[in-house]
């Protein structure tokens, strides 16, 4: 059995493309939306193909209508994209994004998924990396083999008190330093983290064919190719609220 997890899609079209895997379910730990412009075919292939998933903090944020504010590094991309996607979504695909869970279970077979975007402390808002003591604290309570998370961007896999604490990392915007779509496959109950390239050329060419001002395209293209390691003159550069 073969389950594929994707976490952190982010409208990049271009990107999870590119994932190529033969599945045989597929489940999904928010955050469709913002920072890419190209949120309608990845709103319809998660609806199409994957078989349990849950909401991140910007897919409550655009179904809600949340106003970004501007600020510094990854909140600009999101207040600059975020009235795009209001434009682009019908009723039925925002509706979607709202509806999603916060938190779900998905069991296949003998294996049991507890799913959540960030954690379940704070299912939409905590970052937290592979620190063992912080995620025993967080565990407490909670039933399942594996709990898959999102919201770091950063990939890991963490094997504590009989559970797997899998985090795939993004698909649209990694922040690891590798730009490459990540993601992470559980086969037989088994786990593993996968990279592939995709075409960046192709994700800045549709950002910049949506309109959004040239700041947008530069920043978003550097966070790409970066694998989201901005350097500090790029950060000062983007600091100014707009």
């Amino acid at each position: 059995m073969r389950i594929l997890v994707l976490a952190d899609i982010h409208s990049n079209w271009a990107a999870l493309r590119a994932i190529d895997e033969e599945f045989d379910h597929c489940v999904f730990v928010g955050d469709l939306v913002d920072y890419g412009t190209n949120p309608l075919p990845c709103i319809d292939w998660v609806r199409r193909n994957v078989d349990a998933h849950v909401r991140g903090n910007h897919d409550h944020a655009v179904a809600q209508r949340v106003q970004a504010t501007s600020g510094q590094g990854f909140r600009q991309l999101a207040a600059a994209t975020r009235p795009l996607h209001w434009d682009l979504l019908d009723s039925r695909r925002m509706k979607f994004l709202g509806r999603m869970p916060v938190t779900t279970h998905f069991r296949v077979e003998e294996t049991l998924l507890y799913l959540v975007h960030a954690t379940p402390r704070d299912p939409m808002d905590e970052y937290l990396g592979p620190d063992e003591a912080a995620w025993s604290a967080r565990l407490a309570g909670i039933d399942s083999d594996f709990v898959c998370v999102g919201h770091s961007h950063v990939p890991f896999c963490l094997e504590l008190e009989g559970k797997t604490v899998l985090n795939p990392g993004s698909v649209g915007q990694p922040r690891d330093g590798d730009p490459r779509a990540s993601y992470a496959i559980i086969e037989d109950g088994r786990p593993s983290l996968h990279r592939v390239e995709y075409d960046i050329d192709e994700a800045v060419a549709q950002l910049r064919e949506s309109g959004v001002e040239d700041w947008v395209v530069e920043m978003s293209t550097n966070v790409w190719t970066s694998g989201g390691r901005l350097t500090r003159e790029q950060l000062e550069r983007y600091r100014s609220p707009r």
